[in-house]
């Protein structure tokens, strides 16, 4: 997996929707096509805990299926 961004600068965003299935998307600040994250790549955050709405903070990597978001923090 190949990370995008800078590890000193993380990104922004607003959960836009969860799943009933452990993953869900990101709609990122200044862009218009949402990230995919699974619950795996959450920190100090349980995936049950987050809802649409929320504000966090992420890295972008390259996945098998395109961009993904990880590293995911409540911010």
């Amino acid at each position: 997996m190949f990370i995008h961004s800078n590890p000193n600068i993380m990104e922004t965003g607003t959960i836009a929707r969860v799943t009933d299935r452990g993953f869900g998307f990101i709609a990122m600040e200044g862009d218009a096509k949402d990230v995919f994250f699974h619950s795996n790549e959450l920190n100090g955050v349980q995936f049950n805990d987050l809802k649409e709405g929320d504000k966090v903070t992420f890295e972008i990597a390259e996945g098998p299926k395109g961009l993904n978001a990880v590293n995911v923090s409540l911010a």
